[in-house]
């Protein structure tokens, strides 16, 4: 272009900008007053700014309550059951086994279904009453502490109530006391509490089947330090206070070793029993859940005398009559193990040593865990379908079973033997007369007695002789030695009457006649007054 032509007329939004940038700004300022709408208008940045907090926090806060859902809807709702209508069982075993499963979809007669809750020892707290036990749970549950409260129904103890460093036989006590049922019964769970106690009901049971028919081992116990002073011969293991899977149990090879971890239980200040070393060749694990049973054989592979640690390799074997008999009978003990575990030793030469019996808690091996997990679950279901009764309190049952197995004092009534019948309250015109309780009364007669109208009679006549010989007396003095004369037989009428019916009717009728009689009298008396005049 040349120097000479005008310059091109500006459009609108350059003339804006240049104006903007060194115009009239008043002007400007009044033209873009309307609506700010620049994308780098300072209003707009604060605007969005504003908008994404806000947005980024309602996110956040609807995804705290997507997860807060989530968690109770699995520890709760996600269970599937009917919170109105449900009975509860409690597990108590980690959280590797999700025991819930396998009580989905299951309801116990009359539509109640079964709300599982699960949890270690350590995580629960117990209060009992006579009404039962209240159960105070807290877990972790992704991350989450969840706390409920419950009462239980069944209990499925799959845990050890006391083990090295933990002791958790006052919730067991607690459960006791609140009268939950269980698998195992917690009386035979409390037997298991300490191990020579376990241990000298198998003694019990070795001595009348025989040492051949029942092999234990051989087992010397040690109530304190003092006299452990050396053991017949070397090696043995040494096993100190009541511990499981290994722990608290030493081998020992010499006298020095021996006076050694005698130092130690001294220092512990618990029992601790000794036994032979036995050089094993592999161990035999026999299990009964209900009438299923089930044996194998696990083998060391790693070279630890302790062949449930380490690497081992593990077989299922054939359940013979021999292992069949050993269980059944130590199933028998504390009044009966519905599961229980026989743990045996095979030495070298062959030779089989029982060593230890554990309960409900002992643990499933091999490829078969799942399926005894379900033949438990399926006990157990058994089990709530016989002792659980929903719906019905303690308070109703004891009502049932009196009504059921004899009469209430209501119903005795009258009875032989039982106590007398009350009679029905008298009306408040003879009420105020009686001040001691009345006799049973006797049957109503299906007629009523008449009253005694030939008294009344005579007494009328003698009453109107008296007054026609007195010469003709006032009416007032007639009326009174009337009304006088009527009044014994009156009270004898009414007393006659609570004497001799028992229902309120009859009474009522009595004296409706005594007043019909009492008028016809009058009248009588009236009509020879009047005649003599």
């Amino acid at each position: 272009m040349g120097s000479g032509s005008a310059p091109p007329a500006p459009s609108a939004g350059s003339a804006g900008a240049s104006a903007g940038s060194g115009g009239d700004l008043s002007l400007n300022l009044r033209g873009g007053s309307r609506g700010t709408s620049a994308p780098s208008s300072p209003a707009k940045s604060r605007e969005s700014l504003l908008q994404r907090v806000q947005s980024l926090t309602g996110a956040a806060r609807d995804q705290g309550a997507n997860l807060l859902g989530s968690v109770t809807s699995v520890a709760s709702v996600g269970r599937g059951y009917n919170r109105d209508r449900c009975v509860t069982l409690l597990v108590v075993d980690d959280q590797n086994t999700d025991w819930s499963k396998y009580f989905r979809g299951r309801r116990l007669p009359g539509e109640w279904d079964i709300r599982v809750e699960q949890a270690e020892f350590r995580e629960l707290s117990v209060t009992a009453s006579s009404d039962g036990a209240n159960v105070s749970m807290a877990v972790y549950r992704s991350g989450t502490k969840v706390t409920r409260c419950f009462k239980p129904d069944f209990v499925l103890v799959r845990q050890n109530v006391r083990d090295a460093g933990a002791d958790h036989r006052a919730l067991l006590l607690g459960l006791k006391f609140g009268g939950v049922p269980s698998i195992n019964s917690l009386n035979s769970i409390y037997h298991f509490q300490d191990r020579p106690w376990v241990f000298g009901h198998l003694l019990q049971l070795q001595r009348r089947l025989g040492r051949e028919n029942f092999p234990l081992i051989e087992q010397t116990y040690y109530h304190n330090h003092t006299d452990m002073v050396t053991a017949p011969k070397f090696p043995v293991v040494i096993k100190i206070g009541h511990a499981h899977s290994g722990v608290a149990k030493v081998k020992v090879d010499s006298l020095a070793d021996f006076q050694d971890i005698a130092g130690v239980v001294a220092m512990l200040g618990t029992y601790c029993t000794v036994e032979p070393y036995i050089d094993a060749k592999y161990d035999i694990h026999i299990q009964k859940i209900g009438t299923n049973y089930k044996a194998f054989m696990r083998k060391s592979i790693s070279g630890n005398w302790k062949t449930n640690q380490g690497s081992a390799m593990l077989e299922a074997i054939g359940m013979n009559d021999r292992y069949k008999m050993w269980i059944d009978e130590v199933s028998e003990i504390f009044g009966g193990l519905e599961v229980c575990a026989l743990e045996l030793v095979v030495g070298k030469d062959g030779r089989e040593h029982i060593i230890e019996l554990n309960d409900s808690a002992t643990s499933f091996m091999g490829d078969t865990q799942e399926e005894d997990r379900r033949y438990l679950s399926e006990l157990v279901f058994q089990r709530m379908q016989s002792v659980c009764r929903p719906g019905i309190t303690k308070t109703t049952s004891r009502t049932s079973v009196s009504g059921s197995g004899a009469a209430s004092p209501e119903d005795r009534v009258g009875a032989p033997g039982g106590p007398p019948s009350v009679p029905p309250p008298v009306p408040l015109a003879t009420a105020t007369s009686i001040d001691r309780p009345l006799p049973p009364i006797p049957a109503e007669p299906s007629q009523p007695p008449p009253p005694p109208l030939t008294r009344r009679d005579s007494q009328v006549s003698q009453s109107s002789t008296v007054s026609s010989a007195s010469g003709a007396p006032s009416t007032g003095s007639a009326v009174a030695a009337a009304v006088g004369a009527q009044a014994p037989t009156q009270s004898a009428a009414g007393t006659s009457a609570r004497g001799g019916f028992a229902r309120q009717g009859s009474l009522s009728a009595t004296l409706t006649e005594d007043a019909e009689d009492t008028m016809k009298n009058l009248r009588k008396t009236f009509a020879g007054i009047f005649g003599d005049m």
